[in-house]
């Protein structure tokens, strides 16, 4: 598989910046951050830019590399993205707003190797009430996971390696 080009982390915060001048008040300014990187991801960092005033409830998610899959061990991780990742993810964050709109959100992705233990995915969603804060937390993490345009290679413990096409 052709390695793509890296993501631009600058260009998703752009893209967030322009949706919210655009439309401060719409669904893409409750984005508050949406970015592919190979950098460590942080749960608190996410809750700490969806969090305020009137949040009654923020919601986390923290998708960690696993052991083991399908019966198999797992030892490491690599994901890919495609060029166009952090944008997917910006539109699929943006859907998820505009189905809650009393919903705040940030989420990103982990790009290139991961092993047992590290954060592949980091999301957190703010809402004035704990149902819109869990249904859209659910959803978000289920649309990125059919959508965002990222492809994972476990290694096994067995010393075989596979590649799938969804963050599965």
């Amino acid at each position: 598989m052709a390695e793509p080009a890296g993501p631009d982390p600058d260009a998703d915060v752009a893209a967030a910046a322009a949706a919210t001048a655009t439309d401060p008040s719409g669904p893409a300014a409750r984005v508050r951050l949406a970015r592919v990187t190979a950098e460590p991801l942080s749960v608190a960092a996410c809750s700490a830019l969806v969090a305020g005033p009137a949040s009654g409830a923020v919601v986390t998610f923290e998708g960690v590399v696993r052991d083991h899959d399908d019966g198999r061990g797992v030892t490491a991780l690599h994901y890919e993205g495609h060029p166009s990742a952090a944008d997917v993810l910006h539109r699929v964050a943006t859907a998820v707003t505009e189905r809650w709109p009393a919903v705040t959100i940030a989420v990103e992705h982990r790009t290139g190797d991961l092993v047992v233990g590290d954060v592949a995915l980091a999301c957190a969603v703010a809402s004035a009430h704990r149902a819109d804060a869990f249904a859209a937390c659910a959803a978000l993490v289920d649309d990125l996971k059919a959508e965002v345009p990222i492809w994972k290679r476990q290694a096994f413990t067995d010393g075989t390696d596979e590649w799938t096409a969804s963050l599965g």
